[in-house]
């Protein structure tokens, strides 16, 4: 399946670092990318790298100005202050946030603002890690079970209408090498040039591919796994 819309670092090939985390991620999100109408706020929002899945009357890009990430070029339409959005009460009509909900310090807290700015009915559409590593430090603040999200929402007024495990016990397994080599070991080989570059021209696609092949074998194992998506709707 192509995706013309999304930039090849949400959407990479097998050369990727990253690519079966994102590319996963990739197809769940578009998978209930329908769920999203009407006026829609992308909490978070970033470059906006998943815009192009949506079919919606108005999208507006929120995201907070703190330490950890930088926000140059991206194409952010309201900043808020961390505590409170500037909406009105029942604003949107659904909400999207992907990789954000581990960055957020007081979660449950912005959990009932954003609560607060939807209509009811409205549905919010989320993506947060489970099993990867830490990121955009220091603002990386914890990491959720599948048990623990939906707990989180549906103790706040939600209704769960579909939730899922992004990857497998495999997939996982795979992805946390590759990041081992791009972390840990690659670093060590910056003044080597080309080698390096080498060295992730041969690793990288070596270990996507063997994920590509054996990931269907395991699929049901997901005690381990990369990504929660969930989507809720407003009580």
């Amino acid at each position: 399946m192509k995706f013309p819309g999304v930039k090849y670092e949400f959407n990479p090939n097998i050369f990727y670092s990253g690519y079966i985390l994102r590319k996963k991620l990739l197809l769940a999100i578009n998978k209930y990318s329908g769920f999203m109408e009407g006026k829609m706020m992308d909490f978070g929002c970033g470059s906006k790298p998943y815009k192009s899945l949506f079919n919606v009357n108005e999208y507006v890009g929120v995201d907070y100005h703190g330490q950890g990430h930088s926000h140059e070029n991206e194409q952010i339409d309201v900043f808020y202050d961390g505590v409170s959005l500037p909406f009105p009460d029942n604003y949107f009509d659904s909400v999207f946030s992907t990789e954000v909900f581990e960055h957020v310090f007081n979660l449950e807290e912005m959990i009932l603002e954003i609560k607060r700015v939807m209509k009811p009915g409205a549905k919010i559409l989320v993506t947060c890690p489970f099993a990867i590593p830490e990121h955009e430090q220091p603002n990386d603040y914890a990491r959720y079970s599948s048990f623990g999200l939906k707990h989180l929402f549906e103790k706040n007024n939600f209704k769960v209408v579909e939730f899922e495990k992004i990857g497998n016990h495999f997939d996982t397994l795979i992805q946390l090498r590759i990041s081992f080599f791009s972390l840990v070991i690659f670093p060590k080989l910056n003044k080597l040039g080309i080698i390096k570059k080498i060295f992730e021209f041969i690793v990288y696609p070596i270990y996507n591919l063997i994920a590509i092949i054996f990931s269907k074998l395991f699929a049901k194992k997901q005690s381990l796994y990369l990504n929660n998506l969930i989507v809720c709707e407003k009580l």
